[in-house]
């Protein structure tokens, strides 16, 4: 347990280090000056400082304030060597934060039985210290275990959903990481991309509730089947909003807000411009690229450029114009996406 001993005099340093070594305790480190025992503080982290009042550059008490000023030192002992007539000098060091105090002329039998309370006290800091550090880690890593087990109930429901629906393919990779790229060039927070990633692949669960007759079918939709088939939104968002996890919540607010339109034309609550969620505005335009871009029963694919056109086209109207420009500035990181994970072949329509 490493002690930091501060003072201008050469011979006061001799003395406390000796009184600090015939306490059981060697290796101290000693500095004349407190500025460059200030720059060392991080390195050497000691666990108990002793510091001398009368200095140059640097007093005792002005020493004890940049020590509290660092978090990590808020707990450590700081004791100032200081002369019995000192009494304001004193009260002003508690003030600074001073944990003892050790009278001069130093008393050996003194200084030894305070030396070696304030090392137990330093001792059982470092104690909490580590419970402390320890129980961090282990919530940290419940967090992780927890937030793992989220992500596979996601990706199982939407793997669930895929399977009724002949469209999809690789839909859900791609427009999953379309998503967490246009939220990245949005700048929103690392935690927030990676939750949208990990969700987005909910948008489409409210089909398991969409007739087979409907969902299956290979031609145009009749009005009223279009009119069900809207039904899917404001389905998957109910499926998921009440859930207690807060990752399945995004989901579900994904699953609903996904058909909205920027201009208020889309469903289920025709809702316009930022009154739709951030999450249904990204999961939209990447939702769109990835179907206008991909194989259908009823349609071939567009290419790229052609479908960066019309999104352009429908910057405002379709789609949020600042979540256009993002995708827009990551336009190549896009373009790899779609060609690493392309469907392989156009899939039939299941009967």
């Amino acid at each position: 347990m490493p002690v930091m001993i501060v003072d201008d005099a050469e011979t006061n340093l001799l003395v406390i280090k000796s009184l600090v070594e015939a306490c059981g305790v060697p290796g101290s480190t000693t500095f004349k000056s407190p500025t460059e025992a200030i720059d060392r503080l991080d390195d050497l982290a000691p666990t108990l400082i002793l510091v001398d009042y009368m200095m140059p550059d640097l007093d005792g008490i002005a020493f004890i304030r940049l020590v509290r000023s660092r978090p990590r030192f808020a707990d450590t002992p700081v004791v100032m060597v200081t002369t019995a007539d000192q009494r304001s000098v004193r009260l002003e060091a508690l003030e600074a934060g001073a944990t003892d105090f050790i009278l001069k002329p130093i008393d050996p039998a003194e200084f030894k039985a305070r030396f070696r309370n304030l090392m137990q006290l330093a001792e059982a800091q470092a104690k909490l210290k580590d419970q402390a550090a320890w129980l961090s880690r282990e919530v940290h890593r419940a967090m992780e275990v927890a937030r793992g087990r989220e992500a596979e109930i996601v990706t199982r429901l939407a793997r669930a959903a895929e399977l009724r629906d002949p469209e999809t393919g690789q839909h859900l990779e791609r427009m999953s990481r379309y998503s967490e790229k246009i939220a990245r060039a949005l700048a929103l927070d690392d935690e927030f991309c990676e939750r949208l990633r990990i969700a987005a692949p909910m948008h489409d669960i409210g089909k398991i509730g969409i007739p087979d007759s409907i969902l299956l079918k290979p031609g145009p939709l009749t009005p009223a089947e279009r009119l069900e088939m809207q039904k899917h939104a404001q389905q998957g968002g109910e499926i998921l909003e009440r859930s207690t996890s807060e990752l399945i919540r995004l989901a579900g607010e994904i699953a609903i807000s996904h058909h909205e339109r920027f201009d208020g034309s889309g469903y289920p609550f025709g809702l316009a411009g930022e009154a739709i969620p951030l999450s249904g505005r990204i999961t939209s335009l990447a939702d769109v690229f990835d179907a206008l871009t991909s194989v259908r029963p009823y349609k071939k694919a567009w290419a790229p450029e052609e479908a960066r056109l019309y999104i352009l086209a429908e910057r405002g109207r379709h789609f949020d114009p600042a979540c256009v420009d993002a995708m827009m500035a990551v336009w190549d990181e896009i373009l790899a996406i779609h060609a690493s994970a392309a469907d392989p072949e156009p899939r039939e329509p299941r009967s």
